[in-house]
C-alpha cells in the first residue's frame, strides 16, 4: 500500500516565517521526482522555487496561488510507493516512476531543507496508544490558510510523540500519513490554547526575540497559524494594541470601571457617539491593502529602524562636475563601462576605511558597539515588486571596475526578480540613490541593523561659486543618516566631508589606494 507523505513549506532560511505562492508548478496526479520544483513562492526576500524532497504521485496541494502560508503549514502530499491498480496511477509495474521509499526519497535528496535532511534515519514505526474517532471537518478559515480537512498538523490526544516541525529533528524512520490522524483518513487537532505549563507554539526565533524585546507575553496569545501557531503578525498585533490602549488611557484618564461607573459598549469619553478618543472622527471606510511579501518586509524593517535606532541626519552640496569628467574619460579608454553608482560605491568603501565606527551595528543586548570587518555594501534598487537592497559583498576589496560588475549583475537580477535570499541580506552599509526619482534630497532611514546610509540626490546644473567666479556646475545633495550610539556627529561630518571631496575631485581617491 502506498505511503502518503505530507510535505510543509520548509524554512527557506534567513528568519523568513511565511511565504506567499505565486505559481504551482504541478497539479494534482503528477508524476514528481526527487528535488523537482513544485511551487514557486514569493518571500519577504525573493522569489523562491521550492523542490520536493519525496518521489511520487501528487494527491493533494494546500492553497491556492495568492495564498499567503507560515513556515510549517502543508504544501502537498505525495503518494510514495503506490502499488499496481492504485488510484493514484503509476508506471507499468503499478509504482509511480521514480517512487520509492520514504527513505530512498530522503537518501537521493540533493537539496538540503530544514526539516527534510538529505539523509533517512533507521525506520521505526510508532505506537498509537488508542484510535480516536476523526472529527468532521471544520469550516473554511477565514485567514487564507488551508481548511483542517487533510492531516493535522499536530500531535492529538493519545500520540506517544509530535512530528517534528521544520526546523527541529526530523521524525525517526519515515512520515506516514497515520502519524498525523488517530486512524487513517481521519484528522485529530491538538488544542490550540497554550497550557500553563505547556510548550509555547512558536516556530521562529525571531519572534520570540520580537516578543521578548517588546515585552509580549506569547502564552497570553492566540495564534493565527495552523493549531494556533503564534506568527510575527500575531505578536505585532499584540504590540499595536498595547501601544493603542497606551493611546487611550493617555488621553482619556483612569478606565471608568475605576471610577465606578462603566460606559456604554461602543460610548467614547470625550466626544459624542461617532466621535474617536479626544473627539477625533473615526476613520473613514476605505480599501484595505495587506501588508505582506515585500511590500511587508519593507514596512517592518523600516518600522524597527524608527523604534530602536537614535538616527540623525547631515548634509551637503558638492560640486560633482569633475567627477562626471572622470567619468566621461574612463568610458571613453574602452573597456566596461563605469556608471556613477559604482564611483560612489567606491568612495563609499574609501570613506568607511577612514571612518570604521559607521561600519558597524549595535548588540543591544550586550550593550557593545561591534565594529565589523568587511564591507558589505548594500545599494537600495526600486523594482516592479517594491524596494529592495542588494548587496555587493566584500566591497572593500574590490575596485570601481569590479564593484560596476557587481552592481550591473544584482540590479538585473533585482528587475527580474531572481534574488536569492543571500544577495539581499547581510550588508553592512547602505548607499540609497535616490536621485533616479528626480529629487535632490531625503533623510532616509538606516537598514536596520546597519549604523548608517549615504543618500544622493539627482546631478542638475546649477549656479556655482568656482575659483571666486559664478559658474554652473553640475551639483548634487549629499545626505548621511547615521546611528547616534555609534559615534558622535563630529565622526559622521568628516564621513561627509571625505565624502563630497572625492565627489569634487576624484584624485583624492588615489591616496587612498
Amino acid at each position: 500500500m502506498a505511503q502518503v507523505l505530507e510535505f510543509k513549506l520548509p524554512d527557506l532560511g534567513e528568519g523568513l516565517t511565511e511565504a506567499e505562492i505565486t505559481r504551482w508548478l504541478v497539479q494534482v496526479g503528477d508524476v514528481v521526482e526527487v528535488d523537482q520544483p513544485v511551487v514557486e513562492v514569493e518571500t519577504a526576500k525573493a522569489m523562491v522555487e521550492v523542490p520536493c524532497p519525496y518521489a511520487g504521485v501528487v494527491t493533494a496541494r494546500f492553497g491556492e496561488e495568492g495564498t499567503e502560508l507560515p513556515v510549517g503549514a502543508p504544501l502537498l502530499t505525495v503518494a510514495v510507493g503506490a502499488p499496481a491498480g492504485s488510484p493514484v496511477g503509476g508506471g507499468a509495474d503499478g509504482a509511480a516512476p521514480g517512487a520509492g521509499d520514504a527513505a530512498g526519497a530522503g537518501e537521493r535528496s540533493g537539496n538540503v531543507l530544514v526539516g527534510y535532511g538529505t539523509a533517512a534515519a533507521p525506520a521505526r514505526r510508532r505506537r498509537v496508544r488508542s484510535a480516536r474517532p476523526a472529527p468532521e471537518p471544520g469550516p473554511a478559515r477565514g485567514d487564507g490558510l488551508p481548511r483542517a480537512d487533510g492531516p493535522s498538523h499536530r500531535q492529538g490526544p493519545g500520540r506517544e510523540r509530535e512530528p517534528a516541525w521544520p526546523g527541529s529533528p526530523a521524525p525517526e524512520g519515515p512520515v506516514r500519513l497515520e502519524d498525523y490522524t488517530g486512524q487513517e483518513g481521519g484528522p485529530v487537532r491538538g488544542a490550540a490554547a497554550v497550557e500553563a505549563d505547556g510548550p509555547v507554539p512558536v516556530i521562529s526565533p525571531l519572534v520570540r526575540r520580537l516578543a521578548r524585546e517588546n515585552g509580549v507575553d506569547l502564552r497570553a496569545l492566540a495564534g493565527s497559524g495552523p493549531d494556533g501557531l503564534i506568527l510575527r503578525a500575531d505578536v505585532e498585533d499584540a504590540m499595536r494594541a498595547s501601544a493603542a490602549s497606551a493611546v487611550r488611557v493617555a488621553e482619556t484618564g483612569p478606565a471608568p470601571a475605576a471610577r465606578g461607573t462603566a460606559p456604554a459598549l461602543g460610548a467614547t469619553s470625550g466626544g459624542p457617539a461617532g466621535a474617536g478618543p479626544g473627539g477625533g472622527r473615526t476613520a473613514a471606510a476605505g480599501t484595505r491593502i495587506p501588508l505582506r511579501g515585500v511590500r511587508g518586509a519593507v514596512a517592518d524593517k523600516l518600522s524597527r529602524s524608527r523604534r530602536e535606532i537614535p538616527d540623525a541626519t547631515c548634509w551637503v552640496d558638492a560640486d560633482a562636475t569633475e567627477l562626471m569628467r572622470a567619468r566621461t574619460a574612463m568610458n571613453a579608454a574602452g573597456g566596461p563601462k563605469v556608471s556613477v553608482l559604482a564611483l560612489l560605491a567606491r568612495i563609499c568603501t574609501a570613506a568607511l576605511a577612514r571612518h570604521p565606527e559607521l561600519n558597524s551595528t549595535v548588540d543591544v543586548e550586550a550593550r557593545e558597539v561591534v565594529r565589523l570587518d568587511e564591507v558589505h555594501l548594500g545599494f537600495a534598487a526600486q523594482t516592479d515588486r517594491g524596494l529592495v537592497v542588494p548587496v555587493v559583498r566584500d566591497a572593500h576589496a574590490r575596485d570601481t571596475e569590479s564593484l560596476g560588475a557587481e552592481l550591473a549583475r544584482l540590479s538585473e537580477s533585482a528587475r527580474a526578480g531572481t534574488l536569492t535570499p543571500g544577495e539581499l541580506t547581510g550588508s553592512t552599509f547602505t548607499l540609497n540613490n535616490y536621485g533616479v526619482f528626480g529629487v535632490d534630497g531625503s533623510t532616509p532611514i538606516i537598514n536596520h541593523p546597519e549604523a548608517a546610509m549615504l543618500g544622493v540626490g539627482r546631478i542638475v546644473p546649477k549656479p556655482w561659486v568656482h575659483q571666486g567666479e559664478l559658474a554652473v556646475r553640475q551639483v548634487v545633495q549629499l545626505s548621511l543618516t547615521f546611528d547616534h550610539r555609534v559615534c558622535d556627529g563630529g565622526t559622521a561630518g568628516g564621513f561627509l566631508r571625505f565624502v563630497a571631496d572625492c565627489v569634487e575631485q576624484p584624485a583624492v581617491l588615489l591616496r587612498t589606494v
